[in-house]
């Protein structure tokens, strides 16, 4: 299979070769040329699979140029009950992503057991090994340059640590995270992790490590690569949560389920868009945004209306404090009939910081056939929600769950199983439940102390030129 930029004007490349590379040399994302298509047998055996054999069933579909007995050994060292330990009582960490029934037709799938505590470690493990797997049989290094809201960042330093050949650059607003979030990056000692605290919000963060991916020569020379869900890698680790979670709540093939995904840089959802691309019956894709609702304007309106660092809100669910959502590009993509001029002109105002309508070029009505829906959600209903849930389930959810859920019960349909993608552990979000409940959740063992630890960060002007020079001067 070979991959092609959403904006047309770059050679089409194996996935080993995007693995490393992030954005195209266009600017734009990368995609599979087709879709792999499942038919009613390849959905009954994938049934019976337990998430490291689904895995398999799914990523060799995208990484056909990794052997198969590679690409196994590989998964079955990420997608183990040690890395993902982190379960809820009555879970079964051998399920990965254990599903959590709160009623009839309405579930969390748990994707936050992994080391760091967020759903971007699902991705995040795999994508290390990965890396260490191609840099070895290329013989060479890897510099990865990074923007995180919160999660990204954790997840990305903890899958590459101690990673031959790989050194991590993550940029990340400064003072806007949570302090556990801020805690888990900064307290890093290893000597190829930098940590660099940028003195603006995440959109300022992203444009730079697109700005610097740009600069094709500087990202040559100093071998740059992405770990941000603009990389192909972590999307398609993605999907395969989405068929473990459709066949957990389901029990035939003729079933379809809605997902509700909490929403700040398309991502999570745009892996949910590839699956159910592939042929996963999906009835809707549910986007639910915090008071950061560029996405949830989009899908009521059809436009697209970023919003800058100025008019981006800091709220409760930092990790959704996004106004810019770069995966949005291969939803558009496909949107446009895989139009890669459409695709330049329009990011062409994106990037000079314009909308775009596209009700009134006629092509927001093709939104439908894709099944998205859309919601937003306000700290007070956050708030409101983990009381809820705490008081109805006794389960403790963090505040984007709580952003997911509340817009996921206002769009639930009778007889449709809905499920709620979790986002993280409410141990990352002390202070919100702190206010909800009354009282601080319980963290896993080894992380009681975490924000009295040391830390080793740099503060720094939102200047990808800065950015530049500090990757110059500590590889």
């Amino acid at each position: 299979m070979k991959y092609i930029s959403t904006r047309g004007q770059s050679p089409a490349q194996s996935f080993s070769e995007i693995l490393l590379g992030g954005l195209a040399p266009d600017g734009g994302l990368y995609l599979p040329e087709a879709y792999p298509q499942l038919t009613e047998d390849d959905l009954t055996a994938m049934r019976a699979m337990n998430y490291r054999d689904l895995a398999f069933a799914v990523l060799s579909r995208f990484a056909t140029d990794i052997p198969a007995a590679d690409l196994k050994a590989i998964i079955d060292k990420t997608y183990t009950a040690e890395v993902y330990c982190n379960v809820r009582e009555g879970e079964n960490p051998e399920d990965i992503t254990p599903l959590h029934t709160l009623e009839t037709n309405l579930h969390l799938l748990c994707l936050s057991n992994g080391p760091t505590l967020a759903f971007k470690d699902m991705a995040m493990q795999l994508l290390g090994n990965l890396f260490e797997y191609v840099l070895a049989k290329a013989g060479q290094g890897l510099n990865i340059l990074g923007a995180t809201s919160g999660d990204t960042g954790s997840s990305a330093e903890y899958a590459m640590r101690g990673k031959k050949g790989v050194n991590v650059f993550m940029l990340s607003p400064h003072g806007k995270m949570s302090r556990f979030q801020t805690a888990q990056m900064f307290s890093l000692q290893d000597p190829n992790i930098h940590n660099i605290a940028i003195k603006g919000v995440f959109d300022d963060c992203q444009d730079m490590v697109k700005a610097v991916s740009n600069d094709h020569a500087f990202k040559a020379d100093y071998k740059i690569g992405a770990v941000n869900s603009i990389n192909w890698g972590r999307i398609s680790a993605q999907v395969i949560y989405y068929f473990k979670g459709y066949f957990a709540a389901t029990t035939s093939n003729e079933q379809q389920v809605s997902f509700a995904v909490p929403s700040g840089n398309f991502g999570n959802v745009c892996a949910g868009h590839i699956a159910r691309m592939m042929g996963l019956p999906i009835k809707h894709l549910i986007v639910a945004t915090n008071e950061n609702d560029v996405l949830d304007e989009f899908f009521k309106t059809g436009v697209y209306r970023p919003r800058g660092s100025a008019n981006t809100y800091h709220t409760s669910s930092p990790s959704m404090d996004i106004s810019k959502a770069s995966n949005f590009e291969r939803f558009i993509y496909d949107l446009a009939g895989q139009d890669s001029a459409k695709v330049r002109e329009l990011w062409a105002k994106v990037d000079q910081g314009d909308a775009f309508d596209l009700a009134a070029q006629g092509l927001f009505k093709g939104v439908a056939q894709f099944g998205f829906q859309s919601g937003s959600s306000s700290h007070a209903h956050r708030i409101e929600m983990i009381r809820k849930i705490w008081q109805q389930y006794g389960l403790m959810i963090d505040t984007h769950t709580a952003d997911g859920l509340k817009v996921a019960l206002e769009l639930r349909e009778a007889n449709v199983p809905m499920l709620v993608l979790e986002t993280a552990l409410p141990a990352k979000f002390e202070e919100s439940i702190q206010e909800a409940l009354g009282q601080i959740p319980v963290r896993p063992k080894g992380m009681e102390n975490l924000e009295s630890l040391p830390q080793r960060f740099e503060v720094m002007e939102a200047k990808a030129d800065e950015v530049k020079d500090f990757i110059r001067t500590h590889i």
